[in-house]
């Protein structure tokens, strides 16, 4: 399988339709890949608080519309990363999208560990309140978003709801970069799966991005890793490689809790 991270730089000289429109564009070049992903929030930034309400879109915008087409044009299952979604009955959520090669939508996960400590995303947001896994043909994905990183049993719900790769689209501060790098890799270990995790380069809202987006598989090994600045990583790796690590060195069956 071929997965292609695009690292993208957010920055506040560039507006939020001409960066979709060049988003759009870097996923139409990944026609050589299987599954493209787009990090946390890229058309605002996820520090860019005071933007969540004004470029908020309904759940089929703009960047729906354009993730869709992109994914149908290159043909590639698409994780457009999320957007602030506004839910007409209700608040703001940060909700990642995911497409098919065919451009419909494949699910939609609204991210349930809202960062912030009482500021920011945790006020301003409503938090998701459901696990959501995507079957591929050869894989079947797990969605969490950034700071769900951080809490492991959102990753061994999904686990038992059949996910074997994980995707994470983050707005990592570089501040915290060597979680991002520890996390993934724990993430990975303990649930024996692969974790891709796509984060955002640039500064949002003045906080530098970590960037470094990386790719890990089931034994913790780095596959790939991105560098601080805008670039696509691309890796190929094998999903068949969890069933066999499951097998050879079968942890999960002892859990107890």
């Amino acid at each position: 399988m071929r997965a292609s991270l695009i690292q993208i730089a957010v920055d506040e000289g560039e507006s939020v339709a001409s960066r979709r429109v060049r988003t759009a564009s870097l996923v139409r070049r990944q026609t050589g890949s299987d599954l493209v992903v787009l990090p946390e929030l890229w058309t605002t930034g996820a520090f860019a608080y005071e933007q969540f309400a004004q470029e908020a879109e309904p759940l089929e915008g703009p960047t729906y519309e354009a993730m869709a087409k992109a994914a149908s044009d290159a043909g590639v299952w698409l994780h457009a990363g999320s957007i602030p979604e506004r839910d007409p009955d209700g608040p703001l959520y940060n909700t990642s999208l995911v497409f098919s090669p065919s451009g419909d939508l494949a699910a939609a996960y609204r991210k349930i560990h809202r960062f912030g400590f009482d500021k920011g995303e945790a006020v301003l947001m409503g938090a998701g309140r459901e696990l959501v896994t995507v079957r591929l043909p050869t894989t079947t994905l797990g969605l969490a978003t950034c700071y769900d990183l951080r809490f492991p049993e959102l990753f061994r719900g999904l686990v038992d709801a059949g996910a074997e790769t994980f995707v994470v689209p983050a707005g990592w501060p570089e501040r915290r970069r060597a979680h991002w790098t520890l996390l993934a890799q724990a993430r990975a270990v303990e649930n024996q799966a692969f974790v891709l995790a796509c984060g955002t380069a640039g500064t949002h809202a003045g906080v530098p991005q970590a960037g470094h987006s990386i790719v890990v598989d089931p034994w913790g090994e780095v596959l790939a890793e991105a560098g601080p600045d805008e670039e696509v990583l691309t890796v190929e790796f094998d999903p068949a490689k969890v069933a066999a690590t499951r097998e050879q060195f079968p942890a999960l069956k002892d859990r107890v809790l």
